[in-house]
């Protein structure tokens, strides 16, 4: 077979329709994805943008013979046969998938004289996802991390600054230059940076997604959740290693100030307090009623699932890979066991919200990495 096309809104495109067109690469020498342009639909991405995604998510895979062609206003099934495509491939993955497919099926070749479908059956692990599956995911703390394994690395990234931008805009859509300000804060210099493997986007999500729940759970006044979400969007904007004539904090906290940003008027400098407070250097003499908060919200990886806290534990490493193993290894016992033993006496979290969430669970998984790095 020469070509075969696979069609769908794909907003966003997920594992399970990479796994369709791997299947149709099997069948045909050509595959062309026609991304359908519903103007009663209201999607996140527009047609442009998610046939971006779908095509770096085949180029992330080596996959150069698939095409994207938008489709507007017309019959799928006809278009695909105008263009040389007696062939649609669709996933079905239960019985009313098959009946509300069948029926398609049955519309494209004896209403409109288009294509026909060839059917395949997804493995088990992705007979559930699916694009609204995938969306339904968002909000919760930890959204990123249970969606990251649901699509395709190029679609994850794309949500999640869609997402960042929506937080940023809610603070600062009014500022000048705030959108050139979202820009160099999640690009390469700052929280996208190729050499983030924590302190990354990720990073800022979470943190965010925390920030939400802790608002939402303890009645905290919107002020202080927007100097609270200010900060942290900068606390880790500077982050490079080696010796320099000021911290990183203090760095992040300088580069804040000459943003012109305020997610409060007048209440700037109150921003960069919270900055400064996640230094160790000078956070000890540091005094705000939203410290504890701010201290809290940085240390809540602490207290995730074993998988989320062992992807910490190896981004961190990845952060310091100049750093010779047996060095890092005792350095970081050292800071593992300063944390938990304050974790055990009730103080690691200093805000009482993220104490009663997240204190047992930093214990035990900072003493699991403890153990590893005992028998390395």
């Amino acid at each position: 077979m020469q070509k075969i096309g696979f069609s769908g809104t794909l907003d966003p495109i997920t594992n399970g329709h990479m796994w369709v067109i791997g299947e149709a690469r099997s069948l045909a020498e050509e595959v062309v994805v026609f991304l359908s342009e519903n103007s009663t639909k209201a999607p996140k991405f527009s047609a442009e943008e998610r046939k971006a995604i779908v095509l770096a998510s085949c180029a992330e895979r080596g996959w150069g013979n698939v095409s994207v062609q938008i489709v507007k206003s017309e019959y799928t099934a006809r278009v695909a046969k105008r263009n040389g495509v007696d062939y649609l491939i669709r996933g079905i993955r239960s019985t009313a998938d098959f009946d509300y497919e069948n029926l398609i099926q049955q519309t494209n070749v004896e209403v409109i004289g288009g294509a026909k479908t060839l059917f395949v059956m997804p493995p088990r692990d992705l007979g559930s996802v699916s694009s609204s599956f995938v969306k339904a995911l968002e909000g919760p703390v930890g959204w990123n991390w249970t969606m990251k394994k649901f699509v395709p690395a190029p679609a994850y990234q794309a949500w999640i600054l869609a997402w960042l931008r929506k937080e940023w805009d809610s603070l600062w859509r009014e500022r000048p230059h705030s959108a050139d300000w979202f820009e160099r804060v999640t690009g390469a210099s700052a929280y996208g940076g190729a050499d983030r493997h924590y302190h990354n986007l990720d990073h800022l999500v979470h943190g965010l997604a925390e920030i939400r729940a802790w608002a939402a759970n303890t009645g905290a006044a919107p002020a202080d959740v927007a100097l609270v979400k200010a900060a942290f969007w900068f606390h880790d904007a500077v982050y490079a290693h080696g010796a320099g004539d000021i911290t990183n904090e203090e760095a992040s906290a300088r580069l804040w100030l000459g943003s012109g940003l305020e997610p409060v008027a007048g209440r700037a400098d109150e921003v960069a307090t919270l900055v400064r407070a996640t230094d160790h250097f000078q956070g000890g003499a540091i005094a705000h009623p939203l410290k504890d908060t701010m201290l809290s919200v940085d240390l809540a990886i602490l207290g995730q699932e074993a998988e989320v806290y062992q992807a910490y534990a190896r981004g961190i490493r990845a952060e310091y890979a100049h750093v010779p193993e047996e060095r890092y290894n005792s350095q970081r016992a050292q800071i593992l066991a300063h944390l938990r033993g304050k974790a055990e006496a009730g103080t690691l979290f200093a805000d009482p919200y993220f104490t009663d969430t997240y204190t047992g669970a930093a214990i035990a998984n900072m003493g699991a990495e403890l153990a590893l790095i005992s028998n390395r």
